[in-house]
């Protein structure tokens, strides 16, 4: 790191504490704190949101799966292309959700069942966001200090040493914290509107470095061709071995796409806070454009430290590379004590005589041919001397542990070690502040989110005495300031938890009913508060159950099974049951692995919960819901008149239900739905999907064709979309964070707006309720 990095790096923060100073004004009520008084245009929505929810963990979940996968992987995320671009252009679940005008999830539940209903889903909610979201900071920090090559521990004038690991976590906490809590919806949208404007220049950059740099015939692609069978980087039909991949994975990410639209409380606050419900569906169709640039930019970063570290040219580098990261990782664990001292010493002095990698095949015969070849010399080493050194049962399973966390740190790193290797002065430093504003943004938005579940669904629902607007404030900041005390304490003693997946997945499963419960709540008059609650717990109860089950079926069900001697029959009886559905699903029993996989499990979930919710809401519906009142529609609209339906036609309906197009699109939205259409449709599923699918059927494609393929598909057309957007969105954001200011300068604070719901009812329609009924006769 330069001179040059550090100032790219602490100026963008700078701007941003800056930003968050200023915007503190705006903040006079709870509906500014909550959701910006709902007067964000949808540039800033599109532009901030897609910020927020790109956090530095999604990073490093990108670097490990493409550094495995390559090109290949995305090819066949074009399936879903057809679905999402209509649920964009219609707006599903978000476009009706603006419409409600709640500011949380639990506002819009009790709205829609019951206060009860909504003091239940807080509990479940809070737990499974606020634990989820606790191990972030962990990630963003151990990310930092092997980016920038910091110390792992920090002298104290010379009496004892502060890990750094802490220290990073708790400067970088602080920031976030700071500027939630000076304005809360405000601060974090203008400041995550600031990073995204800031990001775009940063992204050009580091695409333009690649593309000038570094050749695609000489550089890039020989390095990404010599592939095992089944794990090629460039051919999507040579991938069997990458991943699981068949048309069931297709329809069950297509229906989960439906389902999960808004469930997710992570970035609550900008469901609400779009001025109008067509400027939020306007926003998520201009994410379309703004979305992909930052993984695009990710996965070119990925494949170039994977042709560093891969490549004959590079050897000697390569070399250098693994060794520091290599030493650092042992000495990160043998500082928390989980790295022995006898085994530390020996390693650290074996790691230097590790040779650079001398052969380079440019084919491979077999999968376990490559695999030799490709194997890390350091992961071979700390499990040779792990092993070696352990003598008794105990000291073993020590010493997996330690190999294993090894693993895990050396692996999840590597791109981000290689990548500060590879990068020269001034695009280090761009790349760590793109990383540092993905970092705060997501601690921005999730402890808002988070804590508001807290204060507004939880306590003030069961308050008896309401809150006065300070004092509500007060206790949203309280609540905010306690999830990240939570998150730091917990990151910090668990930061290297053992099965970080099954504790990701249980948490994200607790809150598996909460899909349908919201998408039906939305669309469906008959669905009732009994539905909604036994939808809720059972979804949460089987989600969870499964993934238990699935950790406890290799140590000791399949072991108790088979000590019964039931293993043929039950082995008869999943094939039976799976056998209408081969070869997509096929359940068999395994000793080491439980039969039905976690994506099949989810599914039979989903089906489960959705049963429940129809089934008992049909049996305990009395009269269906009011959605007109819910979605202040007809009568009780600002403009009172009741809607008048227009005479079917199939252009009307293909164009309100398809494409979207209503009486509000103005004739620039028409050409942005237009642009959606022909970008998505056109050329990202009809050309470069369909129609290579078609011609790789008649004649497939070579490995060198599928190279120059992604070539022009993810490097040159991305570059030239980057540049296009990066100057669009740049004057645009602009112009609506201006007008942003403008709109709560001017906006007037409504104290009854605050969450409070009465007779499912929000406080403050109250009486425009009362008066559009008074006036139609009911």
């Amino acid at each position: 790191m330069f001179w040059l990095d550090w100032i790219i790096i602490f100026i963008p923060i700078l701007v941003i504490i800056v930003a968050a100073c200023k915007s503190q004004k705006y903040t006079r009520g709870v509906a500014d704190f909550l959701s910006a008084s709902r007067v964000a245009g949808r540039y800033v929505v599109s532009i901030a949101s897609g910020e927020a929810t790109f956090g530095l963990i999604s990073a490093v979940a990108i670097f490990e799966l493409y550094y495995k996968s390559g090109f290949s992987y995305s090819f066949w995320s074009s399936l879903s292309v057809p679905v999402s671009l209509v649920l964009g252009l219609t707006g599903f679940c978000n476009y009706r959700f603006r419409e409600t005008k709640a500011m949380t999830m639990g506002q819009f539940f009790e709205i829609r069942y019951s206060r009860s209903f909504r003091v239940m889903a807080a509990v479940i909610q809070a737990v499974s966001g606020i634990i989820n979201y606790a191990i972030f900071p962990a990630v963003g920090a151990r990310f930092l200090i092997y980016f920038l090559d910091l110390p792992l521990a920090i002298p104290f004038f010379g009496l004892f040493e502060i890990p750094t690991f802490g220290v990073v976590m708790l400067a970088f906490l602080s920031l976030a914290l700071f500027i939630t809590l000076a304005g809360g919806q405000i601060s974090i949208m203008v400041t995550d509107c600031l990073q995204g404007l800031l990001g775009y220049p940063l992204y050009v950059l580091l695409l333009g470095y690649v593309l000038i740099r570094y050749s695609w015939s000489q550089d890039l692609e020989p390095v990404l061709i010599p592939r095992g069978p089944g794990e090629s980087f460039l051919n999507p039909y040579d991938i069997s071995k990458l991943r699981d991949f068949n048309l069931f994975y297709v329809f069950f990410g297509i229906v989960n796409t439906c389902l999960n639209r808004i469930s997710w409380g992570g970035t609550m606050g900008y469901n609400g806070a779009a001025k109008s419900a067509h400027e939020a569906k306007m926003g998520g169709l201009l994410g379309t454009w703004r979305g992909s640039l930052s993984t695009m930019m990710l996965v070119l970063m990925t494949l170039l430290a994977y042709v560093i570290l891969n490549g004959k040219p590079h050897a000697e580098q390569a070399r250098d590379i693994r060794s520091q990261l290599a030493a650092k990782t042992l000495t990160d664990l043998h500082q928390r004590d989980v790295m022995p001292d006898g085994q530390y010493q020996q390693l650290l002095a074996e790691i230097p005589q590790v040779p650079a990698r001398s052969k380079f095949s440019t084919s491979y015969s077999s999968s376990e041919e490559f695999h030799r070849e490709m194997a890390d010399p350091y992961e071979a080493l700390v499990k040779k001397v792990t092993d070696a050194q352990a003598t008794t049962i105990e000291e073993k399973g020590k010493g997996a542990v330690a190999s294993q966390q090894f693993v895990t740190i050396y692996q999840q790193m590597t791109v981000p070690v290689a990548l500060r290797e590879i990068l020269p002065m001034g695009l280090t430093g761009a790349f760590c502040a793109l990383m540092i504003f993905s970092l705060v943004s997501t601690d921005t938005t999730y402890m808002h989110s988070w804590g508001s579940v807290i204060v507004q669904d939880f306590v003030m629902p069961l308050r008896k005495k309401p809150f006065t607007p300070k004092e509500q404030l007060r206790a949203l900041r309280i609540a905010i300031a306690s999830v990240c005390a939570f998150a730091f304490t917990f990151s910090y003693f668990f930061a290297q938890m053992d099965y970080i997946l099954m504790f990701f997945a249980i948490t994200g499963a607790i809150w598996a009913g909460a899909s349908i419960v919201i998408t039906l709540g939305l669309y469906w008059r008959r669905g009732t508060t009994a539905g909604a609650f036994v939808a809720m717990i059972v979804g949460a109860l089987l989600a969870c159950g499964t993934i238990v089950v699935q950790y406890y079926w290799p140590r000791s069900i399949y072991p108790w099974i088979d000590a019964n001697g039931w293993v043929p029959a039950w082995d008869h009886a999943l094939r039976m049951l799976s056998s209408p559905f081969e070869p997509y699903i096929s359940w068999r029993m395994d000793a080491h692995k439980f039969p039905i996989n976690s994506a099949e499990v989810a599914f039979i979930d989903t089906l489960i919960t959705i049963i429940l919710y129809v089934g008992v809401s049909l049996l305990t519906c009395r009269e269906p819901f009011n959605m007109e009142r819910m979605l202040h529609r007809g009568i009780y609209s600002e403009s009172g008149k009741a809607v008048v339906k227009e005479p079917f036609s199939l252009w009307g309906f293909i164009r309100r239900n398809i494409f979207g197009i209503t009486e509000e699109y103005t004739t620039g939205d028409k050409i942005l739905a237009c642009s959606v259409i022909f970008w998505s449709f056109g050329l990202c599923f009809g050309g470069y999907f369909l129609m290579v699918v078609v011609w790789n059927y008649f004649q497939p494609w070579t490995m060198e064709a599928w190279g120059w393929y992604f070539f022009i598909k993810q490097l040159i057309i991305a570059a030239i979309v980057c540049a296009i957007t990066s100057v669009w969105f740049s004057i645009c954001g602009t112009r609506d964070l201006m007008q942003l200011f403008r709109d709560l300068k001017a906006k007037e604070t409504n104290e009854l707006d605050n969450g409070s719901v009465v007779g499912n009812v929000s406080a403050a329609d109250l009486d425009a309720v009362k008066r559009a009924e008074e006036r139609s006769g009911q």
